[in-house]
């Protein structure tokens, strides 16, 4: 596989290999299906974590999340720009989006 070197190239990637929903982060839960599905604190996993730092601004900082949720049988994307902001976020759901380390 070829090296990705931009968010664009991570994202059309994780599409092409089953990554297809488009996830949104609200305080205690995933959100996707223009908000009309949720998936929990304790119903996803990351699979896997980009992570782009800016040159010179740390404003361009941004991860790329491929998460899935076994109980739904669902994948998709998360993108955050500067680290996840926190305020208003359960201490469940910092936790999850944290990458688990073997």
């Amino acid at each position: 596989m070829e090296e990705m070197s931009t968010i664009t190239e991570v994202i059309a990637h994780l599409k092409k290999v089953g990554y297809v929903e488009d996830f949104n982060l609200q305080q205690n839960a995933l959100v996707c299906r223009d908000g009309h599905f949720s998936v929990f604190h304790d119903e996803f996993v990351i699979d896997k974590a980009y992570r782009f730092e800016g040159d010179s601004d740390p404003a361009d900082e941004a991860t790329v999340y491929a998460i899935s949720s076994p109980k739904y049988g669902i994948k998709g994307i998360l993108v955050n720009g500067a680290g996840i902001y926190t305020d208003g976020l359960t201490d469940e759901m910092l936790q999850s989006l944290q990458m688990k380390r073997k």
